[in-house]
Order: C-alpha cells, then sequence, then structure tokens
C-alpha cells in the first residue's frame, strides 16, 4: 500500500496538522474543506449558496490535482451549521455532483471551524 501525501494550491493550506488530502492506491481521501479562498487564504464569506460554492470548487481543486474528476468522487460528507439551509446547499451540490450522484451524508453541527455554514469532504477514485 502506498501513501502520497497531496498539496495543492487549488485548495486552501491546511490550516492544522492534517494533509489537505492522502492517496493510497487509486483512492483520494480528502480532508473538510470549508470556504476559504486558496489565492487569499481568507473566509468567503456570505450566504449558503456562495459558501458551498467555494467548498465544492476547492474539493475539486484537491480531487483534479491528482489526475481525478467530480464524476470519479463515491462518497461525500456534508456538514451544516444550520439544517435550514439543506435545500440551497443540495442545489449547488447538484451542480458539482448532479451527474455522478455519489453516495453522501449531510448532518448538521452545532459549530464549524472559523464560524462558516459549511464543510465537506470527499473520497474518490483515481482511473
Amino acid at each position: 500500500m502506498k501513501k502520497d501525501i497531496i498539496k495543492t494550491d487549488k485548495a486552501p493550506k491546511a490550516i492544522g496538522p492534517y494533509e489537505q488530502a492522502i492517496r493510497i492506491d487509486n483512492l483520494i481521501f480528502t480532508s473538510g474543506q470549508i470556504p476559504i479562498d486558496p489565492k487569499t487564504n481568507t473566509i468567503v464569506k456570505g450566504d449558503i449558496r456562495t459558501q458551498a460554492q467555494r467548498v465544492f470548487e476547492n474539493l475539486k481543486g484537491v480531487v483534479e490535482s491528482c489526475g481525478s474528476s467530480l464524476e470519479n468522487v463515491i462518497k461525500v460528507t456534508i456538514y451544516l451549521e444550520n439544517l435550514n439551509d439543506f435545500e440551497e446547499m443540495n442545489r449547488i451540490y447538484e451542480e458539482y455532483f448532479g451527474k455522478s450522484k455519489p453516495a453522501r451524508s449531510c448532518v448538521e453541527v452545532s459549530a464549524l471551524p472559523k464560524g462558516v455554514a459549511i464543510e465537506a469532504d470527499l473520497i474518490a477514485t483515481v482511473e
């Protein structure tokens, strides 16, 4: 089993003692992404739509840096600070994952890092 550490400037640098992602053989395991703009390293303010788009762009950047794509995602976990944001988040999610329809979990949590409204992580394959 070969374990590769993934680092890319297409997603924010890790803000703690973890890696952006780990690749083992043909599987990619991402760390949770919050709405941080990788160019400015600042939190993207705004509604759930704006924050979700940034989170999914960050995840897309990590996956693509491994030579994969969102179409190869097999599992997504989403954490929302407010489950009332589910419908709007779901519309954005469908824009990114609608074709591939990976398995998914979505839960409400009491708080997220840096006071954001959403965090997500995923597992994908590399063909």
